[in-house]
């Protein structure tokens, strides 16, 4: 039996309390309802100030292109989805014998931390050690006693909110750097904008990383898909893959074909 108009906006508002954005097209097929139905529903909770509408879906009312939430709210949200992202990541994290990669701060590439420090504990301290440079103190706080990892943290400020380090000394630092692979984070994908975060500083910072690799890989979930935030960072020609855990939106994906960006979709188990 189909949900009256009062409880499909109620479920609207959980699923937007439990990831932080919805999607007309999701919300369609998870209510089995049409987008103009779900589109009606999300005018009248704008109405009475309950979401704020954007382009093809929702966010939280008072959200804007500068709105974040911290580290530590983040952590918990797709966690599935990062999983299996994290997982897909693994094979193009360079070999052991002399590979060098940089891990960006994020919730999804620290995911990836979590799977490279089981790594390491398995392998103990034989063999060669990667050098891994990251500019998130909780990833090098996880790796910071793996053996078979080199770890070094950029010096700087630390961003509370994100537990991302910023400022010149990083930058500093990022342009005398070259490695084999960059695993970025990012708030926003969006076809035209390109990728983007709120924070000027901390969008300063994802550049010089990018610029710091040979080839930059972007870990998204689909969350951050079709999403744009005040501060662009890079553009889709400055990726070489986007991992994600659902196919792009058509737009997206002809945008990332057209900048020869490859796509990987890790489907959570």
């Amino acid at each position: 039996m189909p949900l009256l108009a009062p409880e499909r906006r109620e479920r609207i508002l959980a699923r937007l309390a439990e990831n932080g954005t919805v999607s007309v097209q999701g919300l369609a097929e998870e209510l089995n309802v049409t987008r103009e139905t779900i589109r009606r529903d999300l005018d009248q909770l704008e109405e009475t100030g309950s979401v704020q509408r954007v382009h093809g879906g929702a966010v939280p009312a008072g959200s804007s292109s500068r709105a974040e939430t911290s580290w530590h709210e983040r952590r918990h949200r797709h966690s599935a989805a990062k999983q299996a992202i994290a997982q897909a990541a693994l094979q193009f994290v360079p070999p052991a014998e002399s590979g060098s990669m940089i891990v960006d701060a994020g919730t999804t590439t620290e995911a990836l931390a979590d799977l490279l420090a089981a790594q390491a504990l398995q392998h103990g301290t034989h063999g060669s050690s990667r050098f891994l440079l990251t500019n998130a103190v909780p990833i090098a706080q996880k790796l910071s006693d793996a053996a078979a990892i080199d770890v070094e943290i950029l010096g700087g400020q630390v961003r509370g909110l994100t537990g991302a380090v910023i400022g010149d000394q990083a930058l500093g630092t990022l342009a005398r750097r070259r490695a084999d692979i960059a695993f970025i984070g990012t708030n926003g994908v969006d076809a035209t904008f390109g990728l983007s975060t709120p924070d000027p500083a901390e969008a300063a910072v994802k550049s010089a990383l990018i610029r710091a690799a040979r080839r930059a890989v972007l870990l998204a979930d689909s969350s951050k898909l079709g999403e744009a935030s005040l501060v662009q960072f890079a553009t889709l020609a400055d990726l070489s893959v986007l991992i994600t855990d659902q196919a792009p939106p058509p737009q997206l994906q002809a945008a990332l074909d057209e900048a020869d960006v490859r796509v990987i979709v890790a489907e959570p188990s």
